[in-house]
């Protein structure tokens, strides 16, 4: 289920290390120590989610001076698992965490990275937000009862945009493609790198239906330019005046949480300060206020009972990636 470092260094000849990039972010290294100096790695591109939730993070610990110093550094590409491998080769380097979550998992499986999450340390899982299906205003597709029976008709000519392969958004349109009854392999499924193109594609044609989290498009929905057919959570969600797919008859929910690794081999000192820092950080009222503003959901677990939630979610995406055929 996961892959260990036997496979690391063939994508060290793949990918060129971040060390140096890292390193030149902040001025004195692993000397400084987390709390001075922390890098944050967001393995995705400027703008989308992972790179939010690392921004966010560097701007409550720095205003509440949990840590002095903190970095935000971009290593976009293969839903975050070429992240993943480069920092399965920083063993030991104590003031380094990595965003991680959802799509991960599912990049993992469908790239067949050679790198797993027993390679890296499992910190802590932050914060769950909820999938949105979306259409652009003028689309003749007003329900998921038209998507549906548009998929049933022709799946193919339906252009499903959404991010990395193997990713929430895909995951979630094979669920409901298999719970309409169609196969999750004839759905056209296109990838994109962040939510920015994504919308873009759906503004311009290129895409008739989008998928991500409800924060990608809020923007655009409030502004009238996409309309919200359906989300993905398990329970109501009544401020934000979207049905959810459980209401509209659809047994299919899907989650996108959102946490954090660091490096392996590290001391136990180090991991313990390193979790002090996370939970230090998630106990300040400005970030209570910024999971509230970006209409996050609280889910904070620390340590061995993330590592134990990644097993299962591991398990639980391999299953429905196999059910699918993908």
């Amino acid at each position: 289920m996961r892959r260990r470092a036997a496979g690391i260094v063939g994508v060290v000849l793949l990918v060129p290390l971040v060390g140096a990039a890292a390193w030149d972010a902040r001025s004195s290294g692993t000397l400084s120590g987390a709390r001075t100096g922390l890098t944050i790695i967001a393995p995705a591109s400027t703008g989308g989610g992972w790179d939010g939730l690392a921004r966010q993070l560097q701007a409550t610990m720095r205003d509440t001076d949990v840590v002095t110093n903190p970095q935000v550094v971009n290593v976009p590409g293969a839903a975050g698992t070429i992240g993943l491998a480069q920092l399965a080769q920083m063993e030991g380097q104590g003031d380094v965490i990595m965003i991680t979550g959802t799509v991960m998992v599912g990049g993992v499986e469908i790239n067949d990275s050679p790198v797993g999450f027993d390679d890296v340390t499992s910190l802590a899982r932050l914060t769950d937000d909820y999938e949105v299906i979306v259409v652009p205003a003028d689309s003749p597709l007003q329900s998921v009862d038209d998507l549906a029976a548009a998929w049933q008709a022709d799946p193919g000519a339906v252009a499903v945009g959404g991010g990395s392969l193997g990713g929430t958004d895909q995951l979630l349109a094979a669920q409901l493609a298999q719970e309409v009854g169609v196969p999750a392999t004839d759905v056209n499924y296109i990838a994109y790198s962040g939510g920015g193109e994504a919308i873009q594609a759906l503004l311009s044609g290129a895409s008739d239906v989008g998928i991500s989290g409800y924060n990608e498009f809020a923007d655009q929905i409030e502004a009238g330019a996409l309309r919200a057919l359906a989300l993905s959570a398990p329970e109501p969600q009544p401020e934000l005046g979207v049905e959810t797919l459980y209401e509209l008859g659809y047994d299919v929910h899907q989650g996108n949480w959102r946490g954090l690794l660091a490096p392996p081999g590290l001391t136990e000192e180090e991991r313990a300060e390193l979790e002090a820092i996370v939970a230090e950080t998630v106990a300040t009222p400005e970030w209570a206020e910024t999971v509230e503003r970006n209409q996050w959901v609280d889910v904070t677990l620390v340590g061995e009972d993330f590592a134990d939630f990644i097993d299962e979610e591991v398990a639980r995406i391999q299953a429905i990636l196999e059910e699918a055929g993908l």
